[in-house]
């Protein structure tokens, strides 16, 4: 089963997240293998981290709440919200198979939260462009609460248009860069 977690970082915590980065790459290096996709959102400024995404391959719900909550920066509070949906990987394929690569050109992470009818579980037209692409899911599977895309496009309003407004309450987009370990 795959899972889409977002930790949003709390205001005023950049100090405590520096101070556990290590405690938090080696929380994240033990499902290294469950990982579809994984890396921090910015702030405007691309540097200031605004929080963290992580799609991976769990068990199940249970399984994936471990994930969320045991995370060493939930826990020391740097976070002040957890997303925690099921997902389908749509592209079938990690981030790391996206043959653009690691660099070049900006990347968001587009969240559309859903309202009525399910919308946008096709592909959209340019798949090339796209890290991660999928539905969010409800722990049973049964109901569509959105769409969570990692897109590489050359502005926000790009990114956006990779989902149908007028089928989500809201559409956020987020700066985003391929996470883990420096190499």
């Amino acid at each position: 089963m795959e899972f889409f977690c977002y930790h949003r970082d709390r205001p005023g915590s950049m100090a405590l997240r520096k101070e556990l980065l290590e405690e938090h790459w080696s929380y994240m290096d033990r499902y290294a293998t469950e990982m579809i996709a994984r890396g921090p959102t910015l702030a405007s400024d691309g540097d200031t981290p605004t929080g963290s995404v992580h799609i991976l391959d769990l068990p199940d719900p249970a399984a994936a709440r471990a994930f969320a909550f045991d995370e060493p920066n939930y826990q020391a509070g740097v976070y002040r919200d957890v997303l925690l949906r099921r997902w389908h990987n749509t592209l079938g394929r990690t981030m790391w198979d996206f043959p653009g690569g690691r660099t070049g050109g900006n990347r968001y992470l587009v969240l559309g939260l859903g309202t009525g009818r399910a919308a946008d579980l096709a592909l959209p037209p340019d798949r090339n462009e796209l890290i991660a692409y999928g539905p969010l899911m409800s722990d049973n599977d049964t109901r569509w609460l959105g769409t969570a895309a990692l897109v590489r496009a050359p502005d926000p309003d790009t990114a956006r248009a990779v989902l149908t407004p007028d089928r989500y309450a809201d559409i956020e987009v987020h700066n985003w860069q391929f996470g883990g370990r420096p190499s």
